[in-house]
């Protein structure tokens, strides 16, 4: 491991720091509109996004440079494409600095999706720290998710069951199953619950086509961003030309609304009794916090993690039978899973190799003297900066082997606990604790202690698991 000390928050600089060289930030925007278009076709089409900046970060010789993000021109002229890449975790903890760098309307860069998708509010992931409105949401969102905790393991382990036993179902009749939609069925009945407090069954269409509804309102505000492979040109014509209108799921979006409205009494007058939110605003945010942030994360998320487990061929699947069989007693819980070493570095590295969210960003509060590992960059208030997260949780400053995924790498044995400190995929460092000061996301451990509880009941329920991140070839049973 290298001897690197954790990252401090990055201190407010009037001055560049004296044992750092400055360094004027390279690349450039190019032409008006020719520039942006040039970035787009290279960033979606001829290069992809990771090939898109490993190659100017070689091409300047810096972790750290100005360039072009979609969306943009021709149908998003209210969006600047304009962003400081930040490629290092140095530069990158920048991002998490409220006191350099604000979070008003950046979830997704300069570009906003239409607020009808969440109501005509602004929810919490759109508010900055300065807002008085975001320490009410945010208060909110973890009080929801302390309420959930009491029966988090229970509701998860007991869909578990369900799911498995539909995947055993699937293999019974054919040589692979596919789980993407039975993973997202699982997460969207578990996640309900835990999150709402409200069971989907109470209305069978929600129950059976919720996910559904999720993934169709995920894609719409997300799409001018995202790639799904389709043959181009005609995802850039119909995908990243212009923004979809919400009245395209609108009726999706309503029927999800309006069941929490109806089955959700308690937890939202506790978001207007406690936390002095509007019904409205209650709902919206659990909904996105439910939606977007939960399940939309875990979706992304776990098949990558099945993928890193059900492809290995190195032992480590006897490594974590072992582990999950052998420790934290007969019955597993937040307190069992915390004592499996193996399988929360597991956890960890995949969120460290394969980040759910590659992009975060924030924009600049006031100027300020940015570090990388090697240099001092000049910023100026209102810049967009922008950190993709897979090149920077490769840092080799930082990471050993950094392309090679490594299970033991955050094990306490190999001094884990520090590496931690640069684990950012959650609007902050793994070490760090979410508040009403920061944007850190209030479920982070949830989501670790959840997929460790995951990995730990795969290996309580079978001897070996054969996949990769979308379809199971086979399971042993124990």
């Amino acid at each position: 491991m290298s001897l690197l000390p954790p990252v401090p928050p990055s201190p407010s600089l009037t001055t560049p720091p004296a044992r750092l060289p400055v360094r004027e930030i390279p690349g450039s925007y190019g032409w008006p509109l020719l520039g942006p278009i040039s970035d787009r076709l290279d960033y979606y089409w001829f290069q992809k996004q990771e090939s898109f900046f490993k190659k100017r970060m070689e091409k300047y010789k810096s972790t750290v440079f100005r360039t072009n993000v979609p969306p943009s021109f021709p149908f998003f002229t209210n969006v600047n494409p304009n962003v400081i890449a930040l490629l290092d975790c140095k530069s990158f903890s920048h991002l998490f600095d409220m006191e350099l760098v604000e979070k008003k309307d950046v979830l997704v860069g300069d570009f906003v999706p239409s607020l009808a998708f969440t109501g005509n509010i602004r929810v919490g992931a759109y508010l900055d720290t300065s807002e008085p409105q975001h320490s009410k949401v945010k208060k909110f969102c973890m009080d929801v998710l302390k309420g959930g905790s009491s029966i988090w393991v229970q509701e998860l382990v007991s869909n578990l069951d369900i799911l498995c036993d539909n995947i055993e179902a699937s293999l019974s009749k054919s040589t692979s199953a596919t789980y993407l939609f039975p993973l997202q069925q699982f997460l969207f009945t578990f996640l309900f619950k835990v999150i709402t407090s409200i069971d989907p069954s109470l209305d069978p269409n929600i129950a059976n086509s919720g996910y559904a509804m999720m993934n169709r309102w995920l894609a719409l505000q997300l799409s001018p961003t995202i790639s799904i492979g389709v043959l181009q040109p005609l995802e850039e014509i119909l995908l990243h030309s212009f923004p979809y209108p919400f009245f395209l799921v609108s009726r999706d979006y309503n029927n999800l609304y309006n069941f929490i409205k109806q089955h959700g009494k308690e937890v939202i007058e506790k978001g207007k009794m406690e936390f002095g939110l509007s019904e409205e605003e209650a709902i919206h945010n659990l909904l996105f916090t439910l939606g977007f942030n939960a399940y939309g994360g875990f979706s992304i998320f776990l098949p990558s993690l099945i993928e890193a487990i059900g492809k290995d061929s190195n032992g480590l699947q006897q490594r974590l039978r072992k582990e999950a069989r052998e420790t934290g007693g007969s019955t597993l819980s937040f307190d069992s899973i915390k004592e499996m070493d193996l399988i929360q570095s597991v956890v960890y590295e995949t969120l460290r190799f394969n980040p759910p969210v590659l992009l975060q960003y924030a924009r600049a509060r006031k100027d300020f003297w940015l570090s990388s590992h090697d240099s001092a960059f000049d910023v100026k208030k209102g810049e967009l900066l922008l950190g993709y997260q897979k090149i920077a949780m490769r840092d080799p400053v930082v990471f050993d082997e950094p392309d090679r995924f490594i299970p033991d790498r955050f094990t306490k044995a190999k001094g884990g606990a520090e590496l931690l400190n640069y684990l950012y995929w959650s609007n902050g460092p793994q070490s760090g604790t979410p508040s009403t000061s920061n944007k850190q996301c209030p479920g982070k451990d949830y989501v670790t202690l959840t997929a460790a509880l995951i990995v730990a009941y795969l290996f309580r329920r079978y001897d070996s698991i054969k996949g990769d991140g979308g379809s199971i070839t086979a399971l042993i049973k124990a």
